[in-house]
């Protein structure tokens, strides 16, 4: 290397650096403090951490579940995070799958109480384990009505007004799922991949209008819904998916918050989603120089790395396979 190819690279470097850290320190994150916030599925779980998260930052929140009792235990807990004597902290009981015309009079009502929906997050699911042979058309259906039309019905809701007030923050709660089918995961993953169709669709239509899109996509979580979940599991799938660990549903709310008002379009918690959300980048939205330097330079060696890991999967399902013949 000649010395005038050395003093192109060094100068090169330092514009990088420089550039780099310029983005960092002017990226602004929003403040929802004041403003009204929407969480659906906020009576447990990863909507309920997200929505105390709101409350610590001084936001009005609206929690929405069906169960009255559970969204009952779910006030009493966001009460204890209240930073500010005016505000709003409150629940509606509503069936987001039901049908759409609730889903708009209940929203309206609730901006004509406590103002326009600033930011809502959608953490409304449910999983339903089997092969897709072993899946009733009842439960796809089901799981589509919930994990899919439970978040678009509202979305779709509030994306317009966001728009015409060229401010508005939405989050769709997905899941590893969302990026990779694994075994046993057949309807359920359908019905996640269909909400990373929908986030990656709304940030191109809206991001130029101020609405700002984030995809959470949560591992494996310490959850009720994640103990309903493993009732139905197949043994296959609890051996692929087990290896990963549970998160704490306190440390997945509040990235996911966190995400969101900084502007992040996937939501990420721990390592193995990390290198999952780089090897499943494919047409995500543009997010900054640096995560697209790392994904250029990663996606080669992280590509070897799933095929190492598919075909690990593969041994465990022909394994689990063969033992149920001989048994």
């Amino acid at each position: 290397m000649n010395h005038s190819t050395e003093i192109i690279l060094t100068i090169g470097g330092i514009f990088l650096v420089h550039g780099l850290i310029f983005y960092f320190l002017t990226r602004k994150k929003r403040i929802i403090k004041g403003k009204h916030v929407v969480v659906t599925g906020g009576s447990s779980g990863i909507g309920l951490w997200a929505a105390i998260e709101c409350v610590r930052l001084g936001a009005h929140v609206t929690i929405i579940a069906r169960k009255v009792s559970l969204l009952e235990k779910a006030l009493e807990e966001l009460e204890k995070y209240r930073v500010r004597d005016t505000q709003k902290i409150q629940f509606r009981s509503l069936d987001l799958a039901q049908n759409y015309a609730a889903v708009t009079g209940t929203l309206d009502e609730l901006e004509r109480l406590v103002g326009p929906v600033y930011m809502l997050v959608n953490c409304a699911g449910m999983a339903i384990c089997g092969t897709v042979e072993d899946t009733s058309i009842e439960d796809a259906h089901r799981l589509m009505d919930v994990n899919y039309f439970a978040t678009f019905y509202p979305t779709r809701h509030v994306l317009p007004k966001m728009k015409a007030a060229g401010d508005g923050i939405i989050v769709i709660t997905a899941s590893q799922a969302a990026l990779v089918g694994i075994y046993g995961y057949g309807a359920y993953a359908a019905s996640k991949f269909a909400l990373r169709g929908l986030a990656e669709t709304i940030a191109m239509e809206a991001s130029h209008r101020g609405v700002s899109v984030t995809l959470a996509l949560p591992a494996d979580t310490d959850t009720p819904g994640f103990e309903n979940e493993n009732r139905t599991k197949p043994e296959e799938t609890k051996i692929i998916s087990g290896s990963g660990g549970l998160a704490k549903p306190e440390d997945v709310g509040r990235r996911i918050v966190q995400d969101a008002l900084k502007g992040s379009f996937f939501s990420i918690l721990g390592l193995e989603s990390w290198v999952l959300s780089i090897l499943c980048v494919g047409m995500a939205p543009w997010k900054g120089p640096l995560l697209c330097f790392v994904q250029f330079y990663l996606l080669g060696p992280l590509r070897l790395i799933g095929l190492l890991l598919q075909w690990n999967f593969r041994r465990i399902v022909k394994a689990c396979a063969k033992r149920r013949q001989q048994t």
